[in-house]
């Protein structure tokens, strides 16, 4: 469910509120060797991570774009103006724009004042979410080129997410993880298994909205092998449960991006925990540097 409507022309004197980083600011979150995980510090960058989520999105996985989207071969819709882009960015494929490999759309609180919501309230009632005490981060539009759809670019990717959380002090993240076709019968396993091992606590639980609610609890959980359903889950979901995510209450059908959609929770306690000390450390050698 995307709104198709996006300036992508972006002042660069507005980059810093809307989406991109300024030239010279902290962006590098992560790196290995030639590639490096970083937020877009210009216009160009944000354009190479649309046309990337069109390739993946459109021509992979036989989402539906609009004219216009088909026309200049890139994803976008209104919150691409105001979002962070995370980059995956490998050097020895071209500097800058030319380099970009795998994106994330990050929005904070602070984006989603200048649009009034979130992506995810298209599609759930997420007012438990956004009233949470600590910041919250909504996660969508990841997408990686085929070539590093491996675990080096899958961990160097979470670091990035990590230092993002670490640095702006996110408490939790939630965001809609897409399995893919519109059958839901078809991946009625994989959403009883969410259902029922995963269901978010009553004050964490968004809810599909009500014309676009999908009953999950489609099959007893004693019916369910849950080790085999973890294997045929998308890696996205995978890893979100591996952060002890949960799961919302009800599922969504997105008939454009030809997905089944499900809202994810994560607490961001197990980030924070696993990675606190490795940056504080940093922090550290630095003051003493």
């Amino acid at each position: 469910m995307t709104e198709t409507t996006s300036k992508t022309k972006v002042p660069a004197a507005a980059l810093s509120a809307m989406g991109a980083a300024p030239r010279g600011a902290d962006t590098e979150l992560a790196r290995s060797e030639t590639v490096e995980v970083r937020l877009a510090t210009n216009p160009a960058e944000i354009e190479a991570a649309l046309r990337l989520r069109y390739d993946v999105f459109y021509r992979e996985h036989g989402a539906k774009p609009s004219a216009e989207m088909a026309a200049r071969e890139q994803d976008f819709d209104r919150f691409d103006d105001v979002a962070d882009h995370l980059l995956v960015v490998d050097s020895s494929r071209g500097v800058g724009a030319a380099g970009v490999v795998g994106t994330y759309r990050l929005m904070r609180r602070p984006h989603a004042a200048i649009l009034g919501t979130f992506y995810t309230a298209s599609e759930y009632d997420i007012s438990r979410l956004t009233t949470f005490p600590k910041e919250v981060l909504e996660l969508g539009r990841s997408c990686v080129h085929s070539d590093y759809r491996n675990r080096a670019t899958m961990q160097l990717l979470w670091k990035g997410i990590a230092s993002y959380v670490f640095r702006y002090k996110i408490g939790l993240m939630f965001g809609c993880a897409s399995m893919p076709g519109t059958d839901v019968d078809a991946v009625a396993t994989q959403l009883s298994y969410l259902h029922h091992a995963h269901l978010a606590p009553e004050d964490l639980r968004a809810r599909a909205l009500p014309d676009l609610y999908v009953e999950m609890n489609r099959i007893p959980a004693e019916q369910i092998d849950g080790k085999r359903v973890i294997a045929s889950l998308p890696p996205l979901i995978k890893g979100y449960l591996r952060l002890g995510g949960f799961v919302g209450e009800g599922a969504v059908v997105d008939p454009q991006f030809n997905t089944t959609d499900v809202c994810v929770i994560v607490k961001t306690d197990a980030i924070t925990e696993k990675y606190f000390k490795h940056y504080e450390r940093a922090a550290q050698d630095e003051d003493h540097g």
